[in-house]
């Protein structure tokens, strides 16, 4: 499964504007109302399930990476978002170090299989250090993702 199948350039957030865990959490999930990937009236439901999530222990699971997810019965896809914050955000991350990368996913409830593969393929992309320094350079969506596709990086000087 590759990230870049779940995103596009509306549900990338280049530079995030919260500094802090839940509202950062809460930005995404109002991006994804915005662009009309996540119905409005979702918002609220979603944003408590989210909670409840968080409660239990923080989704930033080191590396400067968070990975925020929860179910619900009233969708039927995977609703990925991807947001960067180059100065960081406290996510009471499991390190203790702040966090430059939030991929937050919603599953639809009856798809349980399907949150574990996507946790693992964003667990696995976020282990790779030259992806993180990749994405943390990335200068626009399209880079971002390229990245997520697994596209190799361009040389430089050549278009």
């Amino acid at each position: 499964m590759k990230l870049a199948n779940l995103l596009n350039p509306e549900r990338i957030i280049l530079e995030m504007n919260s500094g802090e865990h839940w509202p950062a959490i809460v930005e995404l999930i109002d991006r994804l109302v915005s662009c009309g990937a996540l119905p409005a009236e979702m918002r609220e439901e979603v944003l408590a399930a989210l909670k409840i999530r968080e409660e239990q222990v923080s989704t930033g699971v080191g590396h400067g990476v968070a990975i925020p997810h929860a179910f619900s019965d009233k969708l039927d896809k995977v609703i990925t978002i991807f947001g960067r914050s180059k100065s960081g955000i406290d996510f009471e991350a499991l390190d203790g170090k702040p966090v430059h990368f939030v991929i937050l996913f919603l599953v639809p409830k009856k798809d349980y299989h399907l949150h574990l593969q996507t946790l693992a393929a964003i667990a696995k992309m976020f282990t790779n250090a030259e992806i993180r320094r990749r994405l943390g350079e990335a200068g626009c969506h399209q880079e971002i993702l390229d990245i997520f596709a697994g596209k190799p990086p361009k040389a430089a000087g050549l278009a």
